[in-house]
C-alpha cells in the first residue's frame, strides 16, 4: 500500500497544475487584445485589416488595424449564418458557411458552402454552387483556393472518404464560379479525414490536417506537382491541427496538445495552444507560442500570419466549446 501511495505521488506531481483566472490578466508584452469578440480572423492581403466572424453562425466583419474602426460586411444579410470569412488575392473575400441556420450539425455539414463577397461597399454575398467540409486554404498569390468533400457534400463517397480539390476563383463573367476543378488527393479511410489549410511555395505545395480516429490529427503537406504526402508532425497519438502558415514556407502553426504532457487532461482538440513547427519532415522543431492552457478552461486557437511576417492574430477560446468558437481576437508580435 505504501509503495502504491508513493508511485500515485510521483505520478501526480510529474504534471504541472493548470492555474485559475483569466489568460488575458497575463498577457506578455508582444500580445494585444484586438476586440473582445469574434473568431476565425484573417489578414487582409495588405496586412491593413483583419476580418473575423462575430460569433459561429453570425455576421463578417472587418477591423482597420490602424484606426480600429470596425464594419461589418454582412449585416445586409437577414439571419446571416456564416462560420469563416477570409480574404483572397483581390481583396473580396470569401465566406463560408449554410444560407440560413437550422442546427449546427446541418449547418456546419450538409449546407456548408462557398460564397462570393464583393470588396465593394454593400455588396451581398453570392453563392459560388460548392458545398465543402469545415474551411478552406486560400491562395495569398492568385485566385487559387482549395477544399475538401466528404459524404455530408457528396452522398455519392463512402462513410469513410474524404476527397481534396483544388480549383480558381472565376469572378470575370460577372457570376463568381469555380473553374478547373481538380481532386489533387483523396483518403479512403477515416484513419485520415482532410481539411484543406494554406498553399506555400508558389502554390505548388499545400499544407492540410489529417484528422484521425480517438480525437487526434497530424500536420500534412501535399506536393501539387508530383502528389507526393508527407506527415511533418510526426506525434502519433497527439494532436496537431495545422493552421497559418508563416510567409516562406519553412514554418507553420499549429493547434497542438503537447503541453498536455506536462499540464495533464485529455488529448485532442480541446486542451491546445499555438504552436510553431518547423516544416523539415522531422516534427522536432516544435516551440510553443501561447500559453493560454495553462488556466483552467483557457485555449488560444485559430492563428492567422500577415504577409509580411511580423503579426499573428489568434482567438481566446474555451475548452469546452466547439472548435472555432472565440471570445476575442488578440494580435501576437514575432520578435
Amino acid at each position: 500500500m505504501i509503495r502504491f501511495l508513493i508511485v500515485l505521488l510521483i505520478a501526480t506531481s510529474a504534471y504541472a497544475q493548470r492555474q485559475p483566472g483569466n489568460p488575458l490578466d497575463h498577457l506578455p508584452e508582444n500580445v494585444e487584445m484586438l476586440t473582445y469578440f469574434g473568431e476565425r480572423a484573417d489578414f487582409s492581403p495588405d496586412n491593413q485589416h483583419v476580418a473575423f466572424m462575430n460569433k459561429s453562425f453570425g455576421d463578417a466583419f472587418t477591423i482597420d488595424l490602424q484606426e480600429r474602426h470596425i464594419r461589418c460586411l454582412t449585416c445586409s444579410v437577414p439571419g446571416a449564418a456564416f462560420l469563416r470569412v477570409m480574404h483572397l488575392v483581390s481583396s473580396d473575400y470569401i465566406v463560408i458557411g449554410p444560407e440560413r441556420f437550422s442546427d449546427i450539425g446541418t449547418g456546419r455539414r450538409e449546407e456548408n458552402e462557398l460564397w462570393f463577397l464583393s470588396k465593394q461597399k454593400g455588396s451581398k454575398p453570392v453563392r459560388i454552387g460548392q458545398k465543402i467540409s469545415e474551411g478552406a486554404a486560400i491562395s495569398k498569390e492568385s485566385m487559387k483556393i482549395a477544399f475538401s468533400v466528404v459524404r455530408a457534400q457528396d452522398p455519392s463517397l463512402s462513410p469513410e472518404q474524404s476527397q481534396l480539390f483544388v480549383a480558381d476563383v472565376d469572378v470575370s463573367g460577372g457570376t463568381p464560379r469555380l473553374m478547373n476543378k481538380k481532386m489533387v488527393h483523396e483518403s479512403l479511410s477515416n484513419d485520415c479525414r482532410i481539411e484543406a489549410q494554406d498553399f506555400f511555395d508558389d502554390d505548388r505545395r499545400l499544407t492540410f490536417s489529417c484528422y484521425e480516429p480517438k480525437g487526434l490529427a497530424s500536420v500534412m503537406t501535399l506536393d501539387l506537382g508530383t502528389g507526393e504526402v508527407e506527415n511533418m508532425s510526426k506525434r502519433p497519438g497527439t494532436y496537431n491541427e495545422v493552421e497559418g502558415i508563416i510567409p516562406g514556407g519553412e514554418y507553420t502553426l499549429v493547434e497542438a496538445d503537447r503541453q498536455v504532457d506536462q499540464l495533464g487532461g485529455e488529448r485532442g482538440s480541446g486542451n491546445i495552444d499555438i504552436w510553431k513547427l518547423r516544416m523539415d519532415g522531422t516534427g522536432e522543431d516544435f516551440v510553443r507560442l501561447t500559453f493560454f492552457n495553462d488556466y483552467e478552461g483557457g485555449k488560444g486557437s485559430n492563428p492567422v500570419v500577415s504577409t509580411d511576417g511580423r503579426l499573428m492574430a489568434f482567438q481566446l477560446a474555451r475548452t469546452t466549446d466547439e472548435a472555432g468558437v472565440g471570445y476575442g481576437i488578440l494580435l501576437y508580435r514575432f520578435e
